[in-house]
């Protein structure tokens, strides 16, 4: 799907408020209501929007620590540790990297002794790295995707 100047401005919309209706966005981006919908449809369909989520607050759901952790997999370990991290509901972003390290992941923790007990888990399958994340700097910066 080719998408135009009209297409991008309702896509920067949408991820300023996923939840702005079609007549908000017909008068941000200068089109009929309807045509919004179609719009939207179409890039659906079309897997450009690919989802929608609800953002919640870590620390009032009783997670007090955030964490980034990355794992050197042992040898022979790599796969059974991408099954296994799959399973695990601490797991909030997980990716396969470059470098030194095979994985890095964000997790959200209760406390000290949950990290320690999450740490203990995957020391088994490769070296760690755990640096725990203080405050957001820049936070869903998808918004760049559509700007340029």
């Amino acid at each position: 799907m080719k998408l135009d100047r009209i297409h991008l401005k309702i896509l920067t919309e949408l991820q300023s408020n996923a939840r702005v209706s079609n007549t908000k966005i017909s008068k941000q981006v200068g089109i009929s209501s309807p045509a919004v919908a179609e719009r939207i449809k179409k890039m659906e369909d079309s897997a450009v929007i690919i989802g929608y989520r609800t953002k919640l607050s870590p620390i009032m759901l009783g997670h007090q620590l955030r964490a980034l952790i990355t794992v050197r997999a042992f040898m022979g370990r790599l796969k059974p540790f991408l099954h296994k991290i799959k399973s695990y509901k601490e797991v909030v972003n997980c990716y396969r990297i470059t470098g030194n390290e095979n994985i890095v992941m964000e997790v959200l923790f209760k406390n000290q002794l949950h990290l320690e007990e999450f740490i203990d888990e995957l020391i088994s399958y490769g070296e760690t790295k755990t640096q725990i994340i203080l405050s957001d700097v820049v936070s869903d910066q998808t918004l760049n995707y559509c700007e340029s």
